[in-house]
């Protein structure tokens, strides 16, 4: 019982006595645990979200069958629902069709449309079997009808028999509302019609996407899948619905796992100011420390005391970091959507749910985080021997320990070793690993730099003496070099961070932009209302755009995705005019091409990949490779790497005459016009549009891409941006922790300041200009810390994660914004401190020296 007394006596005392460093390593914590937290619950959600949409849609199936391309002959149909061991075959078309006047909308411009046999779904899929009224069960099977799920007619302000106009190509479609879906997800924007009807309006007779298979009970699945795949032609895959999972997991994995570890930067941050500032506490608290040692109390007594305190912040910590998550989270669905801004996850409205587990994981964090800061000095202070704590200078023995110049040396050569090892499961974990281990061997150099740093200044000081304060100050920064490294760790930590994220975020944006800069050379471009639209342009409507008068070049572009593996995420295929002589006058090539002479002595179709080919695919320059491109196998070479900084999971360029050869396909959808002096764009857009199929047309201008791609990449880049606020609002606490904390241990020493003649406003100045010689110096090694760690997450964790490299950029104004508003903070906060601290009588101040 008194035990338990004079525990929660010490802990008032030390939370009265440091109510601002306390307060402010809570708020660091509970910053770092809501950001973490939110993150995970939304990306949680989303997934579960998707997962279960995927479902939806593959009902009772066990495997689905798909080509290379988006569609594929209707004849493979029968012959599969014929063969032994299938149950159940149901055929599918997917469709994308626009919506008329939501063009420029890209994330909800389209409609997607599943064609089905409504017999075989109702065993299948029975989730999206169209509803009709009671008087017409036939819609079902009309070729006019389409039915929507409760989502779809919210977003398209239709009811049941309403009419619903899609564009489809060039043409526009007018269909009848029908009515709805049995089941689907909230924010599922989906329609159903008849299969027959779907392939007659987009003019894919003969076509499916899909055919979903449900096998009888006795049939091995593993078996029969690889006998299928044996089986059928190398155009086609055959895919499990966890392949589907896996798929949407691996399409935003890396996003999510750079959004989780960015997050912990606060977190990792509030590790350091939690040692710093336990630290600092425990050497103004070491003579009671001592005193209670003598009077009864036992090491692992003090050591659980201190550590216990320590927990107990951490717990209110990540309380007020998780209610802030919650919050967090919300704000972020209602404004960012699901993907977070990413695109990943478009028509879904994930709901945020309460999972305990995921709370008390949070929870321990936080207590963990703090327990980690502060076991050091709650061990120094635990076997510190009660004579000599007891003793006014003591302190200096204990911060001497810290000094390990080795173990600093150490972290830093294995980070180096870590940044020449290659991924792990196509993840960055030793980029990681050696951005902590930098950070952490930088900040245990700190000691060692700062002696030789103040020292060298005051030696220099010393030959032309002007003023007395600042001789104190640099004596005393030299001389007690280990206090001042304690105080700049968390300071350090944070500013390392900062400069780090903004150069990377910088260098990421300025790449994008003269990416843009290379692959927009035309005056406009024309495509149809769908993005990557199958139906585009007909071989006539191509002949009408390229006689139109006033264009002095165009060029024709086709672009599809192809799946190349079920458990990855789909390749885009662009086929354009490329001359092979001179690749790089279109596309944005890295330094990696096959030589002219290679590619003129080669029989192969040559092909331009992403870098994301090479990581993902290994499809090095010069390999020859078998693509399924049409109904039969091609053989190609890879002729080049290109920058591509709009699709992470790869994408292929190839000349449009050898697409067009191999697959006998010609439609087009999408064009690049270069004008002839004299035409405005107004000018030919509206030519444009008074052709007979103008009304499908949309124009973008150069200038709009780019607006709208940096708009996008600002949107995905959101979470980053609010983590660099968070990263400097870290920091600032750091500076006004760390500093308080420091001025708190040193009453002593201004009260024998204040007996030699030292007035209160020439401690407060020393104190502020203190405060800015240590914070300048914090900010200095920090740059260089941040920089280095730039240059990981630069040329090694962003190539890793998201397969494309980019070019370095410093962001100088972004940088001297921070670092002035450190400084700031920091010479302030020794200002308010230090007024403070003078406020004392010179003797209360010196009293326990007597």
């Amino acid at each position: 019982m008194k035990r338990n007394l004079l525990s929660q006596w010490l802990l008032q005392g030390q939370w009265h006595s440091h109510r601002l460093q306390m307060s402010m390593v809570m708020i660091a914590i509970a910053l770092g645990i809501a950001l973490g937290f939110s993150i995970q619950l939304i990306n949680s959600a989303a997934i579960h979200e998707f997962s279960s949409a995927i479902k939806i849609l593959s009902g009772q199936s066990d495997l689905q069958i798909r080509a290379v391309q988006p569609t594929f002959d209707e004849m493979l149909y029968p012959k599969l629902a014929q063969r032994e061991g299938v149950e159940l075959a149901s055929p599918v078309l997917e469709i994308q069709a626009a919506i008329p006047g939501q063009s420029d909308d890209t994330r909800n411009g389209m409609l997607k449309i599943l064609g089905i046999d409504v017999f075989r779904a109702m065993a299948m899929t029975p989730d999206i079997v169209a509803v009709p009224a009671e008087d017409r069960n036939f819609d079902t099977l009309a070729i006019d009808a389409i039915f929507l799920s409760p989502a779809a007619m919210e977003w398209l302000k239709v009811a049941q028999g309403d009419s619903l106009s899609l564009r489809l190509g060039t043409k526009t479609v007018t269909l009848r509302v029908a009515g709805g879906l049995v089941r689907t997800n909230p924010g599922q924007r989906l329609a159903v019609m008849d299969i027959g009807a779907a392939q007659w309006h987009c003019e894919h007779i003969g076509l499916l996407s899909r055919v979903d298979l449900k096998l009888k009970q006795s049939v091995n699945l593993a078996q029969f899948k690889a006998a299928l795949e044996k089986e059928l032609p190398s155009q086609y895959l055959v895919a499990e619905t966890i392949d589907q999972e896996k798929r949407i997991n691996n399409m935003s994995r890396a996003y999510r796992i750079n959004l989780n570890v960015l997050a912990l930067v606060a977190l990792f941050t509030g590790i350091f100011l939690v040692f710093a500032t336990q630290f600092l506490a425990t050497l103004q608290r070491r003579p009671q420390l001592a005193l209670l040692r003598v009077l009864g109390m036992t090491k692992k007594q003090i050591l659980l005391q201190i550590l216990k305190e320590s927990s107990l912040l951490g717990l209110l910590g990540a309380l007020l970091g998780i209610v802030l998550g919650y919050g967090f989270a919300i704000s972020a669905l209602y404004f960012l959507g699901g993907d977070l801004g990413a695109g990943f996850f478009p028509d879904i409205q994930p709901q945020i749910q309460f999972d305990p587990w995921l709370t008390l994981l949070f929870l321990m964090l936080g207590i963990g985080v703090t327990l980690m800061g502060s076991i050091t000095p709650a061990w120094e202070a635990a076997n510190a021997h009660p004579a000599q704590a007891l003793k006014s200078g003591s302190e200096a023995l204990s911060m001497t320990r810290l000094n390990k110049p080795w173990a600093a040396t150490t972290c830093i050569i294995i980070a180096l070793i870590f940044t020449q090892l290659p991924p792990v499961a196509e993840l960055p974990l030793f980029g990681y690993f050696a951005v902590a281990l930098l950070l952490i061997g930088g900040i245990a150099w700190m000691p060692t730099l700062a002696k030789l740093f103040f020292s060298l200044l005051l030696a220099f000081t010393n030959r032309y003496p002007r003023n007395v304060l600042t001789q104190l100050v640099l004596a005393r920064l030299s001389n007690a070099s280990h206090q001042a490294a304690i105080a700049l760790g968390g300071v350090l930590a944070s500013f390392s961070l900062m400069v780090a994220m903004a150069i990377m975020v910088a260098s990421f944006r300025v790449s994008i932009e003269h990416w843009l800069d290379h692959i927009l050379p035309a005056d406009i471009y024309v495509r149809t209302e769908l993005r990557q639209d199958v139906i585009g342009f007909t071989r006539s409507e191509q002949d009408a755009l390229a006689n139109t008068s006033g264009i002095e070049r165009i060029d024709f572009i086709y672009s599809q995705q192809i799946s190349l593996d079920s458990s990855r995420p789909s390749v885009t295929l662009f086929a354009r005019p490329i001359d092979k002589n001179d690749p790089g006058g279109v596309l944005p090539l890295t330094d990696d091409v096959l030589p002219t002479e290679t590619l003129a002595n080669s029989d192969a179709i040559p092909i331009w990949v992403s870098e994301a080919m090479v990581d993902l695919y290994d499809f090095q320059v010069g390999k020859q490779i078998e693509l399924p491109l049409g109904k039969t196998l091609h053989n190609y070479i890879v002729a080049g790497v290109w920058h591509d900084y709009g699709r992470q999971f790869g994408a292929i360029q190839m000349r449009l005459s050898d697409y067009q050869a191999v697959s006998g396909e010609f439609h087009i959808n999408e064009a690049a016009i270069w004008l002839t002096d004299g035409v405005s764009t107004q000018q030919m857009m509206n030519t444009l549009r008074a052709l007979p199929f103008g009304e499908a047309l949309v124009f973008w201008q150069p200038n709009e891409i780019r607006s709208l791609s940096l708009k996008i990449f600002d949107r995905s880049f959101a979470v980053t941006y609010l983590l660099e606020i968070i990263a400097v609002l870290v920091g600032l606490l750091g500076v006004a922790a760390s500093f308080s904390a420091q001025v708190l241990t040193r009453i002593k020493e201004f009260g024998i300041l204040r007996h030699m003649g030292l007035t209160r406003s020439q401690i407060i100045r020393m104190l502020t200009l203190e405060g800015g010689f240590l914070t300048g110096f914090g900010i200095t090694i920090g740059f260089i810390l941040g920089g280095s760690i730039s240059l990981i997450l630069i040329f090694i964790v962003n190539p890793q994660s998201f397969h494309w490299t980019m070019q370095l950029y410093m962001p100088w104004s972004w940088l001297a914004l921070m670092i002035i508003a450190l400084l700031f903070s920091a010479a302030l906060t020794a200002y308010i401190v230090g007024k403070s601290a003078v406020a004392r009588q010179v003797v209360q101040s010196v009293k326990e020296d007597w």
